[in-house]
């Protein structure tokens, strides 16, 4: 984040980063899915070990939209981007 981007900036950001968060969920739920169809526990185990790490990349992605998101709402009501 930066203090010199416009709204539309910030609001283009936070819909990327909401763009990249649903995607890593998707990844999750694959990996959740593959880990109870495959046949050897040490690839579903692997695969639940991707599941969480795509979860946690996913809420990070949510965090970056929502700080993005209340950058470009606070900047277009006082312009100074605070």
């Amino acid at each position: 984040m930066s203090e010199d981007k416009s709204t539309l900036g910030n609001m283009v950001d936070a819909a990327k980063a909401k763009i990249n968060e649903g995607a890593d969920r998707a990844r999750a739920a694959g990996h959740d899915l593959a880990s109870h169809v495959g046949g050897s526990t040490t690839e579903n185990a692997m695969d639940k070990a991707q599941a969480a790490e795509d979860r946690v990349k996913a809420e990070v992605h949510n965090r970056e939209a929502n700080a993005e998101f209340n950058e470009g709402k606070s900047e277009a009501k006082d312009g100074d981007g605070r």
